[in-house]
């Protein structure tokens, strides 16, 4: 094994790492647009999809599959760049998901598609946390701030550009560039890392956790099924959703104990003594709760009750994503220029609460413009805490746990998501069939009996009054889910007072404290 030594430089003592990380962040941000661009390009082309390979009963699996490995394999990929390196471990992870892409690309029936789409998810699972704690190994977190508003555009230029970009290659090029289209993209990527990124290589002696794998899997993989099954697939009281509890109740408390006694352990619990990433971690997963579920609910809300075109829903969000943008730059550049981050998290999640509030006020008279400062509000509390979670998260623990403290709070994040889509999109449900039931009697039942959501040539052929009714409905089922998430939204204001904020990495002397993890160490 080749010997290391660890020693403590300063960021401007590195002329060699500076000159290069322009050309490597351009890489990660290629590689994040990956990550985020999949799910909403491939969703555009699913009606396509089924058209030709058939299989209209396991469509969902399409997605689900991709969900499930990306989220029980994020942990695992944090842990193994902490372990091995991160340069080779981020690059084997874009190696599986083009792989998984190239594929999925040539599948000739739909089981062959959702096995593709699982090996494509395990790759993503590593792209998200490789770009964090890739940057999180080359920038101090005093001027990683400057670099949030790189990292957020691509973030709205995927929700916005996503479903553009899917229905213009699906119908120019055919489903199978929907994969395909990963493939240049990420050899480019890998061409830019390989030269230009110069990180350390590791061999960790221990070896991997295989049992906390297994029993990390096990758990996450019950929680993310539960949230996907749960009043859609089976009802919520069902004995498979309860059986599914219990396996993930008991497979993630076994996991916690076993950490206390793995050699190597996959997440190490002494990261959740730091308060401010306890803290992070809490305010991420209901930032994901709240983002993915305001996502799905908004543009239903402006297709169904204020006539929007689906064709662009990716730009009726734009409000609440250029709210976002400019908010994630400016919180960047202070973050940059004074070291001081306390206030973001804090007025991040009253506006956060307060717009979701306002949106929950929205109804059937509702205009495009008001919807839109609502969504601006929104954006503005987001782009005060999106990225902020992650670097203090980041400046809480040491550099050996950087892959697991990034990995952590990315699933933390995708949870959150799942949860709010599960729970947001079930009251939302429930609300729509009574409201229609009420308003349109067995008619408005029949309506809705299969799914609470209807797409533009449905909605279209319904009678007047059943038409009307639904869009009662629908704003009726937006007013409850916004209005449980502004509740949700209240917890991470509660997270946010209690942040300590300590001093930023690379931002000169410190005290050391509790939170404060050592300088930034460069390992030759």
């Amino acid at each position: 094994m080749a010997d290391t030594r660890t020693v403590e430089t300063e960021p401007d003592k590195e002329p060699a790492k500076q000159r290069s990380v322009r050309v490597v962040l351009l890489a990660l941000m290629i590689t994040m647009m990956l990550a985020m661009l999949d799910n909403m390009i491939v969703g555009t082309a699913m009606p396509t999809i089924v058209g030709e390979l058939g299989g209209l009963e396991h469509l969902s699996w399409v997605v689900t599959a991709y969900t499930l490995a990306t989220a029980a394999a994020t942990p695992i990929w944090g842990k193994l760049g902490d372990m091995y390196g991160r340069k080779a471990t981020f690059m084997t992870s874009i190696v599986i998901f083009l792989i998984g892409s190239a594929l999925s690309g040539m599948a000739q029936d739909m089981g062959q598609l959702i096995g593709f789409r699982a090996v494509q998810g395990l790759g993503a699972g590593g792209l998200m946390v490789g770009v964090m704690a890739i940057i999180g190994d080359l920038i101090p977190p005093r001027e990683r701030g400057k670099y949030q508003g790189m990292m957020a555009g691509v973030m709205a230029l995927a929700m916005i550009g996503g479903p553009l970009v899917g229905g213009t290659i699906t119908d120019n090029w055919g489903w199978r560039w929907s994969f395909y289209i990963n493939l240049p993209l990420g050899v480019v990527a890998l061409g830019l890392i390989s030269v230009v990124l110069h990180l350390p290589k590791k061999r960790s002696k221990a070896g991997i956790d295989y049992l906390g794998v297994v029993l990390l899997t096990v758990g996450i993989t019950s929680i993310v099924l539960v949230t996907t099954w749960g009043g859609t697939e089976y009802a919520w009281t069902s004995a498979r959703i309860m059986e599914l509890i219990g396996i993930g109740v008991a497979a993630l408390i076994g996991f916690v104990f076993w950490q206390t006694k793995a050699a190597e352990p996959i997440v190490p619990l002494h990261i959740f003594r730091s308060r401010n990433f306890t803290l992070m971690s809490l305010i991420g997963f209901i930032t994901g709760f709240v983002m993915f579920g305001a996502t799905l609910f908004l543009p239903l809300y402006q297709q169904s009750v204020q006539g929007a075109s689906a064709t662009n829903s990716g730009l009726l969000l734009l409000p609440m994503l250029g709210a976002m943008l400019v908010t994630s730059m400016v919180a960047g550049r202070v973050t940059t220029n004074t070291g001081r981050y306390y206030v973001f998290p804090v007025v991040g999640s009253v506006l956060m609460v307060v717009g979701l509030y306002l949106l929950s006020t929205m109804d059937t008279g509702t205009s495009r413009f008001t919807s839109g400062v609502f969504m601006a509000v929104v954006g503005f509390g987001m782009g005060c805490l999106m990225q902020i979670t992650m670097l203090v998260a980041q400046n809480s623990v040491e550099m050996k746990d950087m892959g697991v403290a990034s990995s952590s709070t990315t699933l933390f994040r995708t949870l959150g998501s799942s949860f709010g889509v599960a729970i947001m999109g079930a009251l939302f449900n429930n609300r729509v069939q009574d409201v229609m039931s009420e308003r349109a009697g067995a008619l408005g039942s029949k309506v809705t009996e299969q799914s609470a959501q209807l797409d533009a040539a449905s909605l279209a052929k319904l009678p007047a009054a059943a038409r009307e009714a639904y869009q009662y409905a629908v704003s009726a089922g937006t007013h409850s889910a916004f209005l449980l998430g502004s509740i949700v939204a209240v917890l991470a204001l509660v997270a946010a007072v209690f942040v300590k904020e300590v001093p930023l990495k690379g931002a000169g002397p410190q005290k050391p404290t509790e939170d404060a993890a050592p300088a930034p160490l460069v390992e030759v």
